[in-house]
């Protein structure tokens, strides 16, 4: 149940956020990712609202946060992400990011160590290397494809958002998904992280492989890892059982 929603400026934009769970317990940042919105990681709320202050934030250009045409980045989401949570005087929290919102989690936790408790990333590349077979899948990805494998998505973005216009968002996201700039993936920075962190996959994700996830593991000291079989992309949608114990878990045993 919400128990508090709105909008925050920052940088010049209204960004979209809610707050909802237990009110007295430890706050979690829950980040959606690219082309989503807070809804989607809605499934997970069961396992997790008990014992958490969860405070969902639709990223620039998504869900009710309108796109106002600054160019997207995982460091504007990154920037906007930390003007919310200044706003409500939030300074120590942990982080579930799916997807985008993963790769938003890393750079947090590794630019900002004194205010990460955990962190928990499901599907979330960590560098996109000349190489990376996801690269001609989402450099040709279109509006019209999104919307035809993802209606009731982009059906509740079109009668959310303030100022919808998804084949626009498509190009802005599109364009944060290839950067390989200083404002893009965290890269070498994962070094960096030293809160206790669990990476996340689905077993058939063909967006985050096994073997980066690997990689990924061996560059954040004492990361843990699960590996959900049966799942693609979103497990949290396709497994919301496994994942939602899994994260209750690794939750519990940082308060020990």
């Amino acid at each position: 149940m919400i128990d508090k929603d709105g909008y925050i400026n920052v940088s010049g934009s209204s960004i979209y956020y809610e707050l909802s769970g237990n009110p007295n317990g430890e706050p979690l940042l829950m980040l959606h990712g690219g082309l989503g919105s807070i809804g989607d990681l809605a499934p997970l709320h069961e396992y997790i609202a008990v014992d958490y202050r969860l405070i969902s934030i639709d990223f620039r250009g998504h869900g009710k946060s309108p796109l106002d045409g600054i160019p997207l980045s995982y460091a504007q989401y990154q920037s906007d992400v930390q003007g919310v949570l200044s706003h409500l005087g939030v300074t120590r929290y942990s982080i579930f990011g799916f997807s985008d919102g993963g790769v938003v989690g890393y750079r947090l936790a590794a630019q900002q160590p004194e205010n990460v408790v955990c962190l928990i990333t499901l599907g979330s590349q960590w560098r996109l290397e000349a190489h990376d077979p996801s690269i001609e899948l989402l450099s040709n990805l279109t509006a019209e494809f999104w919307a035809e494998n993802f209606p009731a998505g982009v059906d509740s973005y079109n009668a959310s958002n303030p100022n919808p216009d998804f084949t626009k968002l498509v190009d802005a996201v599109k364009a944060v998904w290839l950067d390989i700039t200083e404002s893009g993936y965290p890269c070498g920075l994962v070094e960096s992280i030293t809160c206790p962190s669990l990476i996340i996959r689905g077993d058939n994700d063909f967006l985050f492989s096994l073997d980066e996830a690997v990689s990924l593991k061996a560059k954040i000291p004492g990361a843990d890892f699960a590996n959900i079989p049966f799942t693609e992309h979103a497990s949290h949608q396709e497994s919301p059982e496994l994942v939602g114990a899994i994260v209750k878990k690794f939750m519990s045993q940082q308060k020990n």
